[in-house]
């Protein structure tokens, strides 16, 4: 027998429709009608596709595609266990789900899939704070120290680091760049909306020494008639993994061990060192491109050593008596 397709009447400015649902419709069906609104949101690729992995994940718990009448919230419940315990996620990684699945159940209620709010009872779970990886100047010259920058892949990993610790770009950032969102004469990166997470364009500024090598950089790959700015041995646009192995595999030389040497740890290392040297942290906001003050925060953590030289360069005390 086929399957009726369910016919509903969508819910206008965000409110519950008061149409009752009549028609079963499955997981996999309010699923299918969550993304067709999340991509009139104009997201990101991998934000979209984060959203289907993370269904996935569900439906692998459940084991089947259960209808809108039958789900419930100690499904929710069941799986965030499962996630914690079973499978025993970092709760960082099993927020990141619930959110997402959160979201997906709103959107139902909203439109009148389900009759019961259960998103408002699932939340995300009571998570350590998360101290965040930062590298000390002695790594970042090990790591300098081991690439070997008469090779051109080696001068432009050379410059990637110099970029990542000087402009605290993302990765998916990084790689998106072209040629001309460089002012080498104004001394910064303009980044395109279409490129960032948040879908706004922003201006992060350069350094000197940061300028001097990407107009070396950009001389030497200039005949490869590419327009993005970090290129493959073989002129053509880079990508995340790459740079992301070949900065793994820089760790390993350099003998660093104690931490992830990856993109996001440059990120975390540049904001950290743009306040210990004096920045601000609404500057550094809008260099890092975010929205919430609260994600500043955890970028610029410092060690209690960070504290203590803080401290002895600003000590009241100090200020009024001296050293």
């Amino acid at each position: 027998m086929q399957k009726t397709i369910r016919k509903y009447k969508r819910g206008q400015g965000g409110s519950k429709s008061t149409k009752k649902v009549l028609d079963e419709l499955s997981l996999d069906e309010m699923f299918d009608e969550f993304m067709t609104f999340k991509k009139t949101e104009a997201l990101a690729p991998r934000t979209l596709s984060e959203y289907y992995i993370h269904f996935e994940y569900l439906k692998g718990f459940l084991g089947e595609d259960m209808t809108n009448e039958s789900i419930t919230l100690e499904d929710f419940r069941a799986y965030i266990g499962y996630m914690l315990h079973d499978k025993e996620l970092k709760p960082m990684t099993v927020n990141i789900r619930i959110r997402t699945m959160r979201a997906f159940i709103r959107f139902c209620y909203t439109e009148g899939f389900i009759d019961n709010p259960i998103h408002e009872s699932f939340k995300p779970v009571k998570a350590p704070e998360d101290t965040l990886e930062s590298f000390t100047p002695v790594d970042i010259k090990k790591l300098l120290g081991v690439i070997d920058d008469e090779l051109n892949t080696g001068f432009r990993d050379k410059v990637i680091i110099f970029v990542l610790l000087d402009t605290l770009v993302r990765i998916s950032e990084l790689v998106a760049i072209k040629r001309n969102n460089v002012d080498l004469k104004g001394g910064f990166i303009q980044l395109e909306a279409g490129d960032t997470k948040t879908r706004k364009a922003r201006t992060v500024p350069l350094s000197t020494k940061t300028i001097k090598l990407l107009k070396e950089y950009m001389k030497e790959t200039e005949d490869f008639g590419d327009e993005y700015l970090f290129l493959t041995y073989d002129g053509h646009q880079i990508n995340q993994a790459t740079v992301r192995l070949n900065l793994h595999d820089y760790g390993k030389k350099a003998g660093i061990t104690n931490k992830r040497v990856s993109p996001h740890t440059f990120r975390h290392t540049g904001a950290l060192f743009y306040v210990m040297n004096g920045g601000d942290p609404f500057s550094l906001q809008k260099i890092l491109g975010h929205t919430d003050m609260s994600m500043v925060r955890k970028y610029i953590q410092m060690t209690d050593t960070d504290v203590r030289r803080q401290y002895n360069s600003f000590s009241p005390i100090n200020s009024i008596f001296g050293k």
